[in-house]
């Protein structure tokens, strides 16, 4: 299985599991958030825990050996925050930074800011969320691939 497959496959999963509004599986650990996709040999797992401050996991196995997993910690500053525009962002993950969401997006007084320095290996990152240009919204993630 080629990298281009498994970022194509993280993308789908990114898009049907919490940006695609998908429906929660069984809680991994206590109080955990968990969404899960199967295509195959390959499986994607995002466990979170929390909400208005969060931190979690996304993962990617290949016949059930851990391959790429990214760690990510947030929290929510402003009240005029909307988790439905968080999720319009993500959707729009690009395929050579399959991280978060893109550099910007905007929609309304709602624009979406994602830095990232590093590549699918190796990489560390921050996004937030500005609503009419003061921040409301602030995560930190980074991961890599697993040897």
């Amino acid at each position: 299985m080629n990298r281009d497959e498994i970022i194509r496959f993280l993308i789908r999963a990114k898009c049907v599991t919490y940006a695609g509004k998908g429906a929660e599986t069984a809680s991994s650990r206590p109080c955990s958030h968990d969404l899960e996709y199967r295509e195959g040999e390959m499986m994607y797992l995002d466990s979170f825990l929390g909400g208005e401050r969060f931190a979690g996991e996304e993962a990617v196995w290949i016949k059930g050996v851990p391959y790429w997993s990214m760690n990510y910690a947030g929290r929510v500053t402003g009240a005029i925050f909307s988790g439905d525009f968080l999720k319009e962002a993500l959707l729009r993950v690009p395929f050579e930074k399959p991280f978060r969401g893109p550099e910007e997006y905007t929609n309304g007084d709602y624009t979406y800011r994602c830095e990232v320095s590093g590549d699918f290996d190796w990489f560390q990152g921050y996004e937030v969320i500005e609503y009419s240009g003061v921040v409301i919204y602030d995560c930190y993630y980074h991961g890599s691939v697993i040897k």
